[in-house]
């Protein structure tokens, strides 16, 4: 499964550190040691997370001198979009080329005034769960944190065009984000620091089928980032058939973490709940979700399944969704139906998956 480098600066086939990888408190140390005031660290950090620049040369509150070094160390990592799609909703999704060639989707959302950008932590997925497209496609390996911002600000720089900014994140693409724990904590407090690009901690959502000592690890970082834990299914049994990682993890575990979670944050677990006709819509699997979650500090996201090349799943009735969810409502555990956007285009959840 997914591992970290321990070097914060790895990123395979880019010469130098990408700058994305480093916070601000590594960026002023490497700047220092090259005898430069550790105030210079602080222009560079706006140029990059504020202004989301790329090109050295253009930093002209830097003197020229600066500037080239910072080009002979660094590298400001861009991946170019390989492949764009968009539906009528406002939905785009692109295919990003990382530096060694391997490659990621990330999607764009537009609702109302919200733009939020889903992203990938790795380049396909260890976990295999049956219903997702991502997890056919087997692990390749973790991204860097900044392969992970660099997806953020991908689309804050095609926003800023149109006088608009990025206003959430979720950490729900291609990959287990805590079984990348490492980049994906350095890429949220990076994207969340409010020297540079300022984005909330509330803004932002990691999304889990279930690691509990990330989740542990998670709720002692003082962060007060979203939780979201793949559940999409009320009892082991059924669980371990559709999320594999359940044989490791049964559910009275990855529920006591998320209590703790919510224990320690205030903030309350989102379950991600995959509808699947005839496998887990069933009146008998409702109220069995409702004996797991009620007296939580918990809210359900219904999701009707998204259908994929390959899987071997359909979406239940729209009827039968919303049955289920008056059902977890009138039982006194509050859910939601969560209609994926992009579905056309192969953008919704548990869709995307490089081609």
């Amino acid at each position: 499964m997914g591992g970290e480098s321990n070097n914060p600066g790895y990123n395979p086939g880019v010469k130098g550190r990408d700058l994305l990888d480093l916070s601000l408190a590594e960026l002023s140390s490497a700047i220092e040691a090259g005898e430069e005031p550790s105030f210079r660290a602080r222009q560079v950090w706006a140029w990059v997370w504020k202004k989301l620049e790329t090109d050295f040369s253009v930093m002209t509150d830097l003197d020229r001198g600066l500037r080239e070094k910072l080009a002979a160390e660094f590298t400001i990592q861009a991946p170019p979009v390989t492949a764009s799609q968009g539906d009528d909703e406002g939905t785009t999704k692109v295919l990003l080329t990382l530096a060694d060639g391997q490659t990621v989707e990330t999607v764009l959302l537009r609702e109302d005034r919200r733009r939020t950008v889903c992203v990938s932590t790795q380049v396909g997925c260890p976990v295999g769960c049956s219903f997702c497209a991502t997890g056919g496609m087997g692990y390749v390996r973790d991204l860097t944190a900044g392969e992970i911002a660099a997806q953020v600000l991908h689309f804050a720089r095609a926003l800023r065009l149109q006088g608009e900014r990025v206003t959430h994140v979720v950490v729900m693409g291609m990959g287990e984000p805590l079984l990348n724990y490492g980049a994906t904590l350095r890429a949220v407090r990076n994207l969340n620091d409010p020297q540079g690009f300022a984005l909330g901690a509330r803004r932002i959502t990691v999304s889990t089928v279930g690691v509990v000592p990330g989740i542990l690890r998670l709720a002692k970082e003082g962060l007060q980032v979203s939780l979201a834990v793949s559940l999409h299914a009320p009892d082991d049994g059924l669980r371990r058939e559709l999320v594999p990682l359940g044989e490791r993890w049964p559910l009275r575990e990855v529920l006591s973490a998320a209590d703790h979670y919510a224990e320690r944050t205030g903030r309350r677990v989102s379950y991600e709940y995959v509808l699947l006709r005839e496998v887990n819509d069933r009146w008998e699997h409702a109220h069995a979700l409702v004996r797991l979650l009620r007296g939580r500090l918990a809210h359900v996201n219904l999701i009707p399944f998204n259908p994929a090349p390959g899987l071997p799943y359909a979406r239940p009735e729209d009827g039968r969704v919303e049955a289920f969810r008056r059902l977890l409502v009138a039982s006194g555990v509050d859910a939601t139906v969560r209609w994926s956007r992009g579905t056309e285009i192969q953008a919704g959840c548990g869709q995307l998956r490089t081609r």
